[in-house]
């Protein structure tokens, strides 16, 4: 691992891969750490012919943390926000949007190929709107726009999100409630400690812990509302991937990317929740291998 500054901040980031090869970089979701990125996707990426980069977006894992700044309460802030009222935070998603691109200039890397995933399929589209010269595809997975006429996530699920009362306090505890989480937004019927989400979750504990990064990540969303002008904006070609059981992003999240996107392809997985579970992979895997290689022949064309 290493690390770069970036926007301003220091960036954590892992790269595997020929560096003569063309890069995939890969944005992860709220509260993410690169760890938390299947090792059998990166690997079958990096077979597939790609360098992949992962990183820690800001706030999380061993990247920039904004210790001090404090967020409004995020239930409040929603609320607000539905009303019109935007309070102040400490960054928005423009703000993590340009910290991949920091990413990208200090690893002199003129192009990529943009992975995100949940919120870092949001970012990915502010990127992919910012820079569109250097986006060689967009791959958007179990993500959205934020258009606020979107179906919201139920109370069950808000509620696994945004824990009220005591914390857990152990490493046992906060671990166990972290997988219990994926238990509601994810994949129906997936045994979430045996499937590689209970690994990937203690690996990234025991690297790094920092809870109040996650809702200040948290408040970056709500606070950036809506962003279907930089959607709208994207040129780069633009797969978008989203299970059809997705309780914490419904998929209508996925389709209005689809329509405001002008040649987007959309793929529905069959009753995949808010993860990527094993039996997933091959076939998501594969569509991102086939959108990358697409654009060789795109590229050619023109």
């Amino acid at each position: 691992m290493a690390k770069v500054t970036a926007n301003g901040i220091d960036i954590e980031y892992e790269a595997f891969g020929a560096e003569d090869t063309p890069v995939a970089l890969l944005i992860m979701g709220l509260g993410g750490q690169l760890t938390m990125w299947p090792d059998k996707l990166v690997e079958d990426l990096v077979s597939g012919g790609y360098r992949v980069i992962l990183f820690d977006n800001r706030d999380i894992g061993l990247s920039h943390h904004h210790t001090g700044e404090k967020s409004p309460s995020i239930l409040r802030q929603i609320i607000l926000r539905r009303i019109g009222i935007k309070l102040k935070t400490p960054y928005e998603l423009a703000d993590m949007a340009r910290d991949t691109l920091g990413l990208m200039d200090a690893l002199k890397l003129d192009e990529v190929h943009l992975v995100g995933i949940s919120m870092g399929g949001m970012i990915g589209q502010h990127v992919a709107s910012m820079a569109p010269d250097r986006v060689k595809s967009l791959t958007a997975i179990m993500t959205t726009t934020g258009n606020p006429k979107l179906p919201r996530p139920s109370g069950n699920v808000m509620k696994a999100m945004i824990r009220r009362g005591p914390q857990p306090n152990s490493r046992d505890e906060i671990i166990d409630q972290s997988v219990a989480t994926f238990g509601v937004i994810g994949t129906p019927g997936e045994d979430q400690n045996t499937n590689g989400m209970r690994d990937r979750i203690t690996r990234s504990y025991d690297r790094a812990f920092n809870p109040a990064g996650v809702l200040r990540q948290m408040s970056a969303i709500v606070a950036s509302g809506d962003f279907r002008k930089h959607t709208r904006s994207i040129k780069s070609p633009t797969l978008v991937v989203h299970g059809n059981k997705d309780p914490l992003v419904p998929i209508e999240g996925g389709y209005d990317i689809a329509k405001l996107v002008r040649g987007a392809r959309m793929e529905v997985m069959d009753g995949m929740g808010h993860d990527v579970p094993p039996r997933f992979l091959p076939q998501i895997t594969k569509l991102m291998l086939d959108h990358f290689d697409a654009t060789k022949v795109y590229s050619a064309a023109e």
